[in-house]
This record gives C-alpha cells, sequence and structure tokens, in this order.
C-alpha cells in the first residue's frame, strides 16, 4: 500500500486494487472507503492519528473488504448508504454489475487480483441518505449517486472544493480524462449521477480509481462516458 500526500489534510491510500482517501481534523482522521480484503492492517500500522470513521461509497469488496477488521482494531463508526447497507452488513448479496461487452475481460482479469473468499462486516453500521452531513471536513454532504450501485454516494465538503466521487467517476490511466466508472448496475442512472456530480464543480475530484483530478473540474457527461478501456481494475 502506498500512501500518496495530496494536500496536508487529505492523503491518498493506493491499493494493488484501487484506492481509499484519509481526511484530517485536527488529531481525527475519516477514512472514505477501506481498501480490499486484507488491507485492514496495512492500514492501521500508516494511521497517523485516531480513526473517527470510515466512509464506504458502495458495496464492492475493493471498498469494504478491509472495514469490519480496522473497525474492530480502532473502534472507527462505519457509515454507508441505506440501499447499499444490507450488502455491506452482508445480509444478501448485492446486484450484479450489467457489463458492456469491453467491460466483461477487463473484468475477469479484475477478480485475479482480489483475495478470494469472504471478510470480516463490519459489526455495526450507520446507515446514510441524500443530504446527509458528517461531521468532518467542515461539513461533508453526502451524495446520493446510484447507478454504479444502488446505494453508491459521493461525499462532497464545500468549504474544501473537495469531492469523493467513488466509482461513479474514474480517471482513465493512460491518459487521466475524467470517465464514466465501470461495471455498472444501470448505466442510464450512473450517467445522470455523473452529470449531478460534476454540476457540484469541486476543486479537486478524489475517484476510487484513477488519479485525483487537481484544479477546475468541467468534464462533459455527454462525451466523458466512452473512453478508451482502462486496464484491468474492480468495480
Amino acid at each position: 500500500m502506498d500512501v500518496i500526500e495530496i494536500l496536508p489534510r487529505l492523503h491518498l491510500l493506493h491499493f494493488p486494487v484501487g484506492q481509499a482517501y484519509l481526511w484530517r481534523d485536527d488529531d481525527e482522521w475519516t477514512l472514505i472507503d477501506a481498501g480490499p480484503p486484507g488491507s485492514a492492517a496495512p492500514v492501521a500500522a500508516r494511521l497517523p492519528g485516531r480513526l473517527r470513521r470510515i466512509v464506504l461509497t458502495h458495496f464492492h469488496e475493493d471498498h469494504v473488504g478491509g472495514a469490519g477488521e480496522l473497525a474492530a482494531m480502532t473502534g472507527a463508526e462505519v457509515l454507508a448508504h441505506r440501499l447499499d447497507a444490507p450488502f455491506v452488513r452482508g445480509e444478501a448479496p448485492g446486484p450484479p454489475p450489467v457489463f458492456e461487452d469491453w467491460e466483461l475481460p477487463l473484468h475477469a482479469e479484475a477478480q485475479r487480483h482480489l483475495p478470494q473468499g469472504g471478510f470480516t462486516r463490519p459489526p455495526r453500521l450507520t446507515e446514510l441518505s441524500d443530504g446527509d452531513e458528517l461531521d468532518f471536513g467542515d461539513g461533508a454532504r453526502v451524495v446520493h449517486a446510484p447507478g454504479h450501485t444502488p446505494g453508491s454516494i459521493a461525499l462532497h465538503l464545500p468549504r474544501h472544493g473537495v469531492l469523493f466521487t467513488g466509482d461513479t467517476v474514474a480517471a482513465s490511466p493512460f491518459d487521466g480524462k475524467v470517465m464514466l466508472g465501470v461495471f455498472n448496475v444501470d448505466r442510464a442512472q450512473a450517467v445522470d449521477s455523473f452529470a449531478k456530480l460534476v454540476a457540484l464543480g469541486p476543486d479537486i475530484a478524489c475517484f476510487g480509481h484513477g488519479g485525483p483530478i487537481m484544479g477546475p473540474w468541467t468534464p462533459s457527461p455527454a462525451t466523458a462516458p466512452t473512453p478508451t478501456p482502462p486496464p484491468p481494475s474492480p468495480s
């Protein structure tokens, strides 16, 4: 796991599959997504202070796999949107993606890089809804962005101009261009959510896959969903 400073208060955690983010408020930290199974120990070892909460942008295992174990280690609160909460808790299987043809080999290859088998589920889960405000980042707003999964969310820190998009939006590893995230359960809905997030006008956009965008972010939702296919990376 690599830790990359984006801002003094914001760090990117890069895993072999996907990434997460740490945000600092004084001596407390918030983790946005928790990495794949097996990531809890390396994250805990690199924590620079108390982990107050873990906010999950959606239920896919490369984002929630480390959450349960890390919460047990640190006492952090785990939060997720109410529509994805049953899948995070393991009460039901989450809906599978509706693949574009070009996504199928990417998904098959990506699965080879994720640990196989089950993982520890969070012992407790706080359910979120659109518009909720969380006590970090001087007021972090929950933005429901369905399409990648039913309960996908973004987190907007308007006072800092920072947006965590989850997998609704991604950045191409080839040229850094902004694109619609892959492996969606409802592509049309995901395109609408993409446009909703663009309209927030963040100065810094932090994606679940691909490098963050620093500076004005003005992609066109009409063109961004049809990028050059990225290399293997799970949803």
